[in-house]
């Protein structure tokens, strides 16, 4: 039985440390980026993404909590503008962004704070292509050197990617629902 139980603890140690050692091979930085073409053109895409008070109309994370607390700062567009959110959901948390630049119609980075999660930067391209824009959605972060975060970060592109798909899509829908509207208003 003795002897039982320390081949259970020399295995559970030689798993640790080949968990820790397959680790440092790791790389501390996690990058996700997802794009869809949608048929409006960036600016009519632009407003929804550099005006954060449009963001529950097509952020994945508004529509897992419609109920989370929000509190923009007082300016509410383009670089400088932000808010925080606090969530009792699961995938939503709290933290906070803010706009860092804003090129209209081309280009939409920000910085967001998970608060114990870290910090990561991320970015909206719009594109011109044949059938319309070109919206590409990143991320990117800095895992440190936590072996467990270093892990964590490997799955990131399965969660957030899923996210970032599900938010793109919803701007497309919005976006070219809107686009609809102006043309029979035309």
């Amino acid at each position: 039985m003795q002897q039982a139980l320390f081949i259970m603890l020399g295995a559970l140690a030689v798993l640790v440390l080949g968990f820790f050692i397959f680790s440092l091979y790791l790389p501390s930085r996690v990058r996700v980026e997802r794009s869809l073409v949608t048929e409006a053109p960036a600016s009519a895409i632009f407003p929804f993404v550099n005006v954060l008070r449009k963001w529950p109309e097509w952020s994945p994370w508004h529509a897992y909590d419609p109920a989370m607390n929000l509190q923009y700062t007082q300016k509410d567009a383009g670089a400088g503008a932000g808010y925080s959110w606090r969530s009792r959901h699961r995938n939503v948390g709290k933290g906070s962004l803010t706009i860092t630049e804003s090129r209209p119609n081309e280009y939409l980075a920000t910085e967001m704070n998970f608060m114990q999660q870290g910090t990561a930067k991320s970015w909206f391209r719009f594109e011109p292509v044949a059938e319309g824009t070109l919206v590409t959605w990143g991320m990117e972060a800095d895992m440190g050197q936590n072996p467990l975060r270093k892990l964590m970060g490997r799955m990131m592109d399965k969660w957030v990617g899923g996210d970032f798909e599900k938010g793109l899509r919803n701007l497309k829908r919005v976006c070219e629902a809107e686009l609809k509207k102006e043309r029979i208003n035309h």
